[in-house]
């Protein structure tokens, strides 16, 4: 213990002795450290971090994703899991749970006011959920109390239950809260409790539920365009608890082989329907995994970009330490006549190792607490850039204990990587010839480590910053593609749908309203109503075609649908490339009519002349249902990276006279719009109070979610796309410089070294150009090494990334050549510095020195 503390004193005295490179070597080791924390950090709570509820270790997933688990709605169905019947028969054939829970694989936008007040209806993010869904995760309320099964009956009360980030920023932490009415989408509902903090719910999400309703009050919440009762809508996840104990290995089995029976018998596909039911059977699998962290939506979304910035961070971190283990290889070098004196006096080469290493562990764990305090403010700042368009995101913005802990252990690792070898070389000093003095030598083999470590941070360096260019130009392209619609002047806004009791008529009086008053508001050229706008929902159903026969279930039949109002794909600025566009003519009187994209005419009628045709939607009786009457030209709507999806675009004011009753309730839900778009004149300045004021003297329920420019919703699709590149371009910079860094004190060191015999070379005749030349062809002899060595390495990563980028090859040459100059430069400016210095070096000063 004496030993450790007469080391620990040494190591703090040499330290305080060098400022300069403390410091340096701390603030390349918290960036290194720091970056990475950060970024585990956000690994930690999206990909490995458990639900906030009691022993998690005993929820099971029934169905562990959409493509393993094809329950309904055919091969990789994205919209929900099972149908309420089904979750009531599979709760009755798994005696495995003691419970289990279903709840909407989707959450919902309510219109939310507080019973008593007059103030505008708040858009409340909500779900809905079974009865014993808190009880499942073994939760109770933080105030009053949560669902029973006695709530989620038919005739019980309407109750509600907020979250408890909700209750504190919508509603003041108000206490009176609890056991008050709130009018959600017209209906009292009386609010019970508050939900735990830090519950988000059991999917981790970008916007996370802020509140929770009863599954049987969907019916009255939804009306005409209720799912609970429907066997073939499959819209409810499911999570159970497993009792202590049980053997969980042949559930699996035993629920797919159920399932598979019910979807012949019960499952309710029309009857055209039942052979392709029973040659995708096999294909059926409900699996039982572990749910102990939840649906993982988000891990699903974020994972792959994730990992790209954990691997950028590790390489940062290895040039980081590559940099230190240089600064502490020069200042081993330095000191090798005072380590020579130690030797020649008795200490022990093993006592300097120890030494040396106290010294590197110490200065690392000084640099890992630096880090920490990075890695707090690295978290902040990547989660604003990352979620920047998330209402609420259900991550800290601050490192947990396990990831302090790993921090910390990093940081004793590093110490003890870069700090090995430094002090291995240094206590391999032969005595007599340090105090003899080397600088006589024209080879310096001691400084062979420094130089390896450059050049590994050269190829390192290459490697970041071509990634960094391969996701920068790709992020480019994405943004300036040509989407298909105009964004300038344009102005979205995503509204709550309206209330599901409104009757058709009212809807179509509404929608005119609502429509006329946009339109004529000051600065505003025309106005579109719309199901949905770009990027933001999509509508997709299989189509029929006119004498075709029932479809196949598959992606090749599907196309998406969107209802619009007339004047909608001028507003968006889609042109008419054949026959003519929604108008005023197409009233619910009035023949059905459709408008279709190019690739609708390309894949389902082949190119032939479009106009006239008829199509249906899913069931070969409705194959007559519309005709085409127009082609508008391709827009992408729903997937930035892909080419254009087929699109069907119908009149907001017709409705098809289904016999189908489920066919029924398709059309009606498909006129709750949730979007519309203005052109305008000039400026969006001032355009906000305008349109609210519009819309609540239109319908004061009708409440507003966003209101933005087309541009800032496009833009807000690549918020994924545009941190990465950010960062790992940050990152990419960071690494240059380090490297820079790494290759000036070498060369510094090298032309220190080299003294005498650039002394020796100018008194025989050598001039500056040459003596500059020897030091700047010796530096970058390393770079052009790391580069050798980095370009392949180069070319292989981005083969890796490859599915993250958009019409950009995986080997760029353009990207290759810009950071190989980039690098170059770095080396330039810093070597010539060293190399000036040498050759202004006094021959007669230099000769003296020995």
């Amino acid at each position: 213990m004496q030993t450790l503390r007469q080391d620990l004193s040494y190591a703090l005295r040499q330290m305080r002795l060098t400022p300069v490179f403390t410091l340096t070597a701390m603030l390349t080791l918290a960036l290194g450290i720091g970056a990475t924390t950060a970024i585990f950090s956000l690994i930690h709570t999206v990909m490995l971090k458990s639900l906030p509820v009691v022993d998690p270790s005993r929820l099971y997933r029934i169905g562990e994703n959409n493509s393993n688990c094809c329950v309904q709605g055919g091969p990789q169905d994205d919209w929900g899991m099972v149908s309420y019947p089904l979750y009531l028969r599979l709760k009755d054939s798994a005696p495995e749970f003691e419970q289990m829970t279903a709840f909407q694989s989707m959450s919902s936008q309510f219109s939310v006011r507080r019973g008593e007040s007059d103030h505008e209806a708040k858009p409340l993010r909500g779900e809905f959920v079974t009865g014993n869904y808190f009880s499942t995760f073994g939760l109770g309320a933080f105030a009053g109390r949560a669902f029973t099964a006695a709530d989620d009956q038919p005739t019980a009360a309407p109750v509600a239950v907020l979250s408890y980030r909700a209750w504190q920023q919508e509603y003041g932490s108000d206490p009176s809260v609890i056991g008050s009415t709130f009018i959600v989408e017209g209906h009292p509902f009386t609010i019970i409790g508050i939900a735990p903090p830090g519950f988000f719910g059991e999917t981790l999400r970008s916007n996370p539920p802020e509140i929770w309703l009863p599954l049987q009050q969907e019916p009255m919440v939804n009306g005409g365009n209720s799912l609970l009762k429907q066997s073939i809508s499959a819209w409810l996840r499911v999570i159970g608890r497993a009792k202590p104990g049980a053997d969980m290995s042949g559930v699996s089995a035993l629920l797919t082989g159920f399932v598979r029976n019910w979807m012949m018998h019960d499952s309710g596909y029309p009857a055209e329907f039942m052979p392709q039911v029973e040659q995708s059977l096999p294909k059926q699998f409900l699996r039982i995994t572990p749910a102990g962290i939840g649906v993982g939506e988000m891990r699903q979304s974020y994972g792959d970009s994730l990992r790209i910035l954990i691997t950028v961070c590790s390489l940062v971190l290895l040039i980081a330490c590559a940099n230190v283990a240089n600064l502490l290889l020069a200042r081993g070098t330095a000191r090798r006549a005072q380590t020579s004196v130690r030797l020649a006096l008795g200490a022990s080469r093993r006592r300097l190792i120890r030494q040396s290493l106290t010294e590197s562990i110490l200065l690392s764990v000084l640099g890992g607490i630096a880090g920490i305090l990075v890695a707090y403010g690295g978290v902040k700042v990547i989660v604003a850039l990352a979620f920047r368009s998330s209402h609420a995101v259900p991550i800290a913005a601050t490192p947990s204990l396990p990831v302090l802990a790993f921090a910390f252990g990093l940081s004793l690792l590093t110490g003890i990587l870069f700090g090995t070898a430094p002090a291995w070389l240094t206590s391999r000093a032969d005595p007599a010839e340090a105090l003899r003095g080397a600088n006589r030598s024209t080879q310096d083999h001691s400084s062979f480590p420094q130089k390896i470590l450059v050049i590994v941070q050269a190829a390192l360096s290459i490697v970041l910053l071509a990634g960094a260019g391969l996701l920068t130009r790709s992020l480019g392209k994405l943004e300036h593609q040509n989407l298909g619609f105009e964004t300038d002047r344009r102005l979205s806004i995503l509204m709550n749908s309206p209330l599901a009791s409104y009757s058709e008529p009212q809807l179509d009086a509404l929608y005119r309203e609502l429509q006329d008053r946009l339109s004529h508001l000051p600065g505003v050229k025309s106005a579109g109503l719309a199901l949905y706008t770009p990027f933001i929902d999509n509508w997709g159903e299989l189509i029929v075609l006119e004498g075709h026969g029932a479809p196949q279930m598959d992606e090749n039949a599907n196309s998406s649908i969107d209802r619009v109002s007339p004047g909608f794909l001028e507003t968006m600025g889609q042109p008419i490339l054949r026959g003519r566009s929604i108008s005023e003519q197409d009233t619910r009187t009035a023949r059905n009519v459709a408008v279709v994209n190019e690739t609708f005419v390309r894949r389902f009628l082949k190119d032939q002349d479009p106009i006239g045709k008829h199509f249906g939607l899913d069931l070969a009786e409705n194959s007559t249902s519309y005709e085409i009457v127009g082609v508008v030209r391709d827009a992408k709507y729903t997937d930035s990276r892909s080419p254009a999806h087929s699109m069907v675009f119908l009149p907001l004011a017709q409705y098809v006279n289904y016999k189908n009753p489920l066919m029924l309730m398709f059309d009606h839900r498909t006129h709750y719009i949730t979007g519309a778009v203005l052109h305008l004149r000039g400026s969006e300045f001032g355009m906000e109070p305008l349109i609210r004021k519009a819309f609540s003297e239109v319908d004061p329920n009708l409440t507003i979610l966003n209101i933005q420019s087309m541009q800032e919703q496009v833009e807000a699709n690549f918020d994924q796309e545009r941190v990465v590149a950010q960062m790992t371009g940050l990152f990419g910079i960071l690494a240059l410089v380090l490297a820079a860094i790494g290759l000036y004190g070498v060369t510094a060191y090298t032309v220190e070294r080299r003294t005498s015999e650039i002394g020796v070379r100018m008194a025989l005749g050598a001039n500056r150009k040459d003596v500059v030349r020897l030091v700047l062809r010796g530096a970058f002899l390393q770079i052009v090494i790391g580069l050798a060595i980095g370009i392949p390495i180069s070319i292989a990563c981005g083969r890796l990334i490859a599915a993250q980028l958009y019409q950009v090859k995986s080997w760029d040459p353009l990207v290759l050549t810009g950071s190989v100059i980039a690098l170059g430069i770095c080396a330039l400016i810093a070597s010539i510095l060293p190399a000036q210095r040498a050759a202004s070096i006094d021959p007669v000063k230099a000769l003296r020195m020995e």
